[in-house]
């Protein structure tokens, strides 16, 4: 295959206060009744202010509470809740709020404007929708038939939420170079079932670099609570670069490793990006041909205070039968094969547990 693509939303807007934006870029897209989808602990915040300020326009909008995951029915739910008829769809929250958004403004043909709340992993830029059941599992990966019209992270509100949620982001990023990489080398395809470009691969560098250079003066600023370049550049990083990175470069082993993880109940508290920064670990343990950088990344995360051992994610490493349900699931996901070493159950259990006592080693 010689076709290559590369996907991007249509407009991308970064930096503190960019929700003032909104009401000018929605008159632009040509939406004049949208409908707001928000976390619930927004409701009566965030979205509340957002229909003000839309309203002092002109703009009507119609608001709908997200239910918590990322369901075909909870899709169908707030689809339903906007019996008015809605022109557009403007989503406020974290990953799994903007993939039901998604879901309904495929579902309707309409405009979609996604504003995340948090930076907790890259979903934003993509036209991916990950689908879970009631019980979290991680059932599946659905596409819209383009790009968000606009990405609108306003870095004020990124900032000021739970630290937890800006490292988990950084954990997201930090697989794409690898995960790039491995997929172009297995001559494997992206989100647009097409060859890679080398622009995809030179983000996920750039990426990658960036989180080097100014990831941990960007968690020491949100800790601090004074957001700064640092933390612009950041953002920036695990929202847009990552965003484009994964979905026109194609992902491997880190986040194949997301189905296993999100099958036990053991690990149903750790966060998609604090999986995918461990997942990362086990990737590069995986391949002898990278197994070098595995605890040079492993000490970068746990800089960054990121989840290093299976137990900071919640589990345990001497459960050996978890392990190879994990490696199971793993070597179901569609991206195994974007990998130059074929994997079996028990070699991506192996490897997670190279990951571990790496992590181990480091916190003795």
């Amino acid at each position: 295959m010689n076709r290559r693509v590369f996907g991007f939303p249509g407009r991308y807007i970064q930096g503190p206060g960019a929700l003032a934006a909104l009401p000018a870029l929605l008159s632009d897209l040509g939406v004049a009744r949208p409908g707001l989808v928000v976390d619930p602990f927004l409701a009566e915040t965030l979205g509340r202010q957002l229909l003000a300020d839309l309203a002092a326009t002109g703009i009507v909008a119609d608001m709908a509470v997200f239910g918590g995951e990322c369901t075909k029915a909870e899709i169908g739910r707030v689809g339903a809740l906007f019996t008015g008829g809605v022109d557009g769809i403007v989503v406020a929250g974290g990953g799994k709020a903007i993939d039901t958004a998604k879901g309904v403004a495929r579902a309707g043909g309409l405009r979609l404007v996604v504003a995340p709340t948090i930076a907790s992993n890259d979903s934003p830029t993509s036209r991916l929708i990950v689908l879970y059941d009631e019980n979290h599992r991680i059932l599946g990966v659905e596409r819209l038939a383009r790009n968000p019209d606009a990405v609108v992270v306003d870095t004020a509100l990124i900032a000021g939420a739970p630290v937890r949620f800006f490292r988990a982001g950084i954990g997201d990023a930090l697989s794409k170079a690898f995960e790039v990489k491995a997929c172009v080398e297995a001559g494997g395809t992206n989100f647009f079932d097409s060859r890679s470009p080398c622009t995809a691969l030179l983000l996920a560098e750039a990426c990658l670099a960036t989180l080097h250079s100014d990831g941990e003066a960007a968690v020491a600023a949100v800790l601090r609570g004074t957001p700064d370049e640092a933390v612009e550049a950041v953002v920036e990083a695990t929202v847009l670069m990552s965003g484009l990175a994964f979905e026109s470069g194609g992902l491997s082993i880190a986040h194949a490793l997301t189905r296993g993880f999100s099958a036990e109940p053991a690990y149903h508290d750790a966060l998609h990006g604090e999986v995918v920064g461990f997942g990362t670990v086990v990737q590069l343990a995986a391949d002898p041909a990278t197994a070098g950088r595995a605890v040079d990344i492993a000490r970068f995360a746990r800089r960054l205070g990121l989840p290093v051992t299976l137990a900071d994610l919640g589990g345990d490493a001497g459960d050996a039968e978890a392990l190879l349900r994990i490696g199971a699931l793993t070597c179901a996901a569609p991206y195994i094969g974007n990998f130059p070493v074929r994997l079996d159950p028990s070699a991506v259990a192996t490897a997670i547990r190279a990951a571990d006592a790496i992590g181990r080693a480091l916190a003795a």
